[in-house]
């Protein structure tokens, strides 16, 4: 797990490697290309490359007519922009008549570092979670990110992939990682307590582990790579089989992974669910790993929560 990579980076590397098996596949930009790495796709194919300039609404609106013409456009910019400001767009124009594109949102949470609260979507996932039709999906690092990417296109409907700026630890294998939309993946057994996590904070959640296992808690590790549809059948099995969950987000507590699952629980096997992530308070700028320790998003952080969430087993 020593390799970093930016999941923004193999967003970039998948959209290169469709240009050449998908001919329908396009790409439209908000004029940030070399950020959000779109500019890989117009290297290999520039004649289905749009910059659509600083008008994230207007882009919109431009990919849901292309996908009307049997094209597969992958939209990108930034995730402030994307959910934030062009959310009427996606909810009206692209998930009210389902239609086939892809918002691909790049710099999310608080790891945009520097750039500060104005940049750092932490409510992007709730924001895309609320709309009806919407496949909403955070990758862990390259090796998913790719995948998902490749298997999005293939797939029939709008969907929201949030990717970052941060590079971070490979932890899945390339050779044997595979994907499959609405489904998450075990990566460590355990049955003292289940710690489900999105995003770049499944390394962490691993780390967290490790430290609970030198004191002799027996953590299970779960990926949810696919916030919606959220994998039920798995989160309930995990519940009735550790009675106790931990959710770990780089994004806020409301409207997330962790209201996702305890929304999920609540409904088919309630047992005390406690959040990792942003308490409901805005970020500020500051380099991305000082940030993650300011918020609380730390292994320390996450062994604390499992601890307290053993005690409050039925």
């Amino acid at each position: 797990m020593s390799k970093k990579v930016a999941t923004r980076e193999a967003y970039g590397k998948a959209l290169a490697q469709l240009a050449k098996t998908n001919e329908n596949v396009v790409v439209l930009d908000a004029d940030l290309s070399k950020s959000t790495k779109t500019a890989d796709f117009k290297e290999v194919c520039p004649e289905r490359f749009f910059n659509m300039g600083i008008a994230e609404a207007n882009m919109m609106g431009v990919a849901a007519g292309l996908s009307t013409c049997g094209k597969i456009p992958f939209v990108s910019t930034f995730a402030m922009f994307a959910a934030g400001r062009a959310f009427e767009q996606i909810r009206n124009s692209l998930c009210y008549p389902r239609l086939n594109v892809k918002v691909c949102a790049t710099h999310a949470g608080l790891t945009v570092g520097e750039d500060g609260a104005s940049h750092q979507a932490i409510e992007d996932l709730a924001l895309m979670r609320s709309i009806p039709n919407m496949t909403v999906i955070c990758p862990a690092d390259d090796v998913e990110t790719e995948a998902a990417i490749k298997a999005i296109a293939e797939f029939d409907g709008p969907c929201y992939v949030r990717l970052g700026r941060l590079p971070v630890s490979t932890i899945n294998d390339a050779k044997t990682y595979e994907f499959k939309l609405g489904k998450g993946v075990t990566l460590k057994e355990g049955n003292d307590v289940t710690i489900i996590a999105t995003g770049i904070m499944v390394q962490t959640a691993l780390e967290a582990s490790d430290i609970l296992a030198n004191e002799g808690i027996n953590a299970r590790v779960i990926n949810i790579h696919t916030l919606k549809p959220l994998d039920t059948e798995l989160l309930v099995n995990a519940a009735k089989e550790t009675n106790a969950i931990v959710t770990v987000e780089e994004h806020s507590i409301i409207g997330g992974l962790g209201s996702a699952v305890a929304e999920a629980l609540g409904e088919e096997y309630p047992v005390p669910v406690l959040k990792v992530g942003v308490n409901d308070v805005f970020g500020e700028s500051g380099k991305p790993e000082e940030l993650l320790k300011a918020y609380g998003l730390t292994a320390e952080a996450i062994v604390e929560k499992v601890k307290k969430s053993i005690m409050l087993k039925r």
